[in-house]
């Protein structure tokens, strides 16, 4: 499985990525990769953030369900969301594959991902970088459907 997270701009990315990842090549093909983003139940977002806290609304529900071998593709501009770096560290802990998707000088996510792509850029350019993070997913996306 893959569980993609991302905050604001980078949530809806991560849907996307999850939505072009798991609809495979197209309606009724059995290529298909198993995708969710963890940013789009609004239910268990707020009832984890009013409960626990909001730096824990990822790392929750993966406790829930990763299992070994999963991967966690975190997207964050900054690189430096506490809910993203706890999520990358739960699934570090705990047999995750954790990839990350950051901007700006890379934050903190540059060092804890076991694998990272970089899109070096001046702070606070959001725009640009959701925009190159966002072409990005469509080229892995793309390319792990031809897999």
């Amino acid at each position: 499985s893959i569980f993609c997270i991302g905050n604001g701009g980078s949530a809806a990315t991560s849907s996307h990525f999850a939505t072009d990842l798991s609809w495979g090549r197209g309606k009724g093909s059995r290529d298909k990769t198993k995708a969710v983003s963890l940013t789009s139940n609004t239910s268990i977002l707020t009832a984890l953030s009013n409960d626990i806290g909001y730096e824990q609304v990822f790392s929750e529900q993966l406790r829930t369900f990763l299992e070994e071998g999963d991967v966690i593709f975190a997207i964050s501009a900054s690189g430096n969301s506490p809910n993203i770096i706890k999520a990358v560290e739960f699934g570090n802990s705990n047999g995750g594959v954790t990839i990350g998707l950051v901007g700006f000088d890379g934050g903190n996510m540059k060092s804890i991902c076991q694998q990272c792509i970089h899109v070096e850029s001046p702070f606070g350019s959001y725009e640009l970088v959701e925009d190159v993070h966002h072409a990005i997913c469509h080229m892995l996306s793309t390319y792990i459907r031809k897999l």
